[in-house]
């Protein structure tokens, strides 16, 4: 029986990884070792009283009901404290907070909240592929500003004001930058409210990356009269490692939160309670515990600095989050190229930056999730390759 996909999905592919991680298992059925240093999944634990909570939790006989949709007061409250520790930024926890099952899933309930056909949205190039699929899923029209080296991979505001913004209603953003690792600055984030103000568009700001090898976390809601134009998604897979426990939240003024609130309530029954009561813990650890992280992060950071001196890539060693972003050598077509000549001929997987957009077609990017030992195993094997 044939049944046609709804037009939604046209132009819509699958996603890269989940593409390419079904040829890297087939190449494993083929007897090959393959060293994935492509996704940003990480590889460490949550904090050992993290898991406690959560086993605890899961023994009692009253936390498996539905939940609320905003879920308990005592994770939005944490949320709350963890926004004014960290980032010095205040939040109403019953009215300004959004919990959401990770903030991937915040990406596409703000597209099909505020989306008509016809509306257009501002995109980074080279930026997380989700950000397309999400507006043209929900019937938008994406439109790309591209993010340049020379320009510090900053938005062209001087461009985007010659452009025709008649029709855009938001605009995506994410500082710490992925695939970039660009950090943001108190200057790069007035300008985006500026601009969202003079040109009424809704700057959304993907920030999951702040605490990975940075020492200056930043939110966009700090600068002020961001509560006018934007909302900010925040998670906990990358800051304490429980990415696959998808805990995240939706910050913004309480319009906005109540807005979402009306898609997402028809889409899922709430977060099981236990994972809640475990976030609060997760957010309730000190800075000691960042540092602990960012040391091992750091350790590996120079380790994926010699693979990449190995291949002949250039990189800026002042970039923060999980990836390192770099620059491919000359006579190399393009990321694509150089990924798969690594992953052929030395059975290691790196990501081609042009997965990113058009603009990343000359890098590529590592992930800092494998251990010292994983990555020392990847150069030996990549040497090894260029002596025969």
């Amino acid at each position: 029986m044939q049944i046609a996909k709804s037009t939604r999905l046209e132009g819509i592919g699958e996603y890269y990884f989940s593409q390419k991680l079904r040829e890297i298992e087939q190449l494993k059925k083929a007897g090959k070792n393959i060293i994935n240093l492509g996704i940003g999944s990480p590889d460490l634990p949550p904090h050992p009283s993290v898991i406690k909570v959560l086993q605890d939790q899961a023994g009692l006989a009253n936390t498996h009901a539905y939940q609320s949709y905003k879920g308990v007061p005592a994770l939005r409250n944490a949320i709350a404290e963890w926004y004014k520790i960290q980032y010095q930024v205040g939040l109403n926890p019953d009215t300004q907070i959004l919990p959401l099952l990770g903030s991937k899933e915040g990406i596409m309930h703000i597209c099909m909240t505020y989306l008509n056909e016809g509306d257009q949205v501002l995109i980074p190039n080279p930026g997380y592929p989700t950000y397309t699929s999400a507006v043209k899923l929900a019937g938008g029209t994406p439109v790309y500003f591209e993010l340049t080296e020379q320009n510090n991979w900053e938005p062209d505001f001087a461009a985007l004001e010659v452009s025709d913004l008649s029709k855009v209603k938001l605009m995506w953003v994410n500082y710490p930058q992925m695939p970039t690792g660009k950090k943001p600055s108190i200057e790069l984030f007035e300008k985006l409210i500026a601009f969202g103000k003079q040109h009424q568009i809704l700057i959304c700001h993907d920030n999951p990356y702040s605490f990975i090898l940075n020492d200056a976390p930043m939110s966009l809601l700090s600068i002020p009269g961001a509560m006018e134009t934007a909302i900010e998604l925040n998670s906990l897979s990358k800051s304490q490692n429980m990415a696959g426990w998808r805990v995240g939240m939706l910050c913004g003024a309480e319009d906005r939160i109540n807005e979402v609130l009306t898609f997402k309530s028809n889409m899922d029954s709430g977060m099981f309670l236990p994972v809640q009561h475990a976030a609060v813990a997760a957010l309730g650890l000190g800075n000691d515990w960042y540092d602990s992280v960012n040391e091992i992060y750091a350790k590996r950071r120079e380790k994926v600095f010699e693979l990449l001196d190995t291949i002949q890539c250039k990189y800026s060693t002042n970039q923060v989050g999980m990836f390192v972003w770099a620059k491919i050598p000359e006579g190399v077509k393009d990321g694509y190229e150089l990924s798969d000549q690594v992953l052929y001929n030395s059975n290691v997987f790196i990501t081609p930056g042009g997965i990113f957009g058009s603009a990343g077609n000359q890098f590529i990017r590592v992930s800092l999730c494998g251990s010292v030992t994983k990555f020392e195993e990847a150069i030996q094997r990549i040497n090894a390759q260029k002596k025969n």
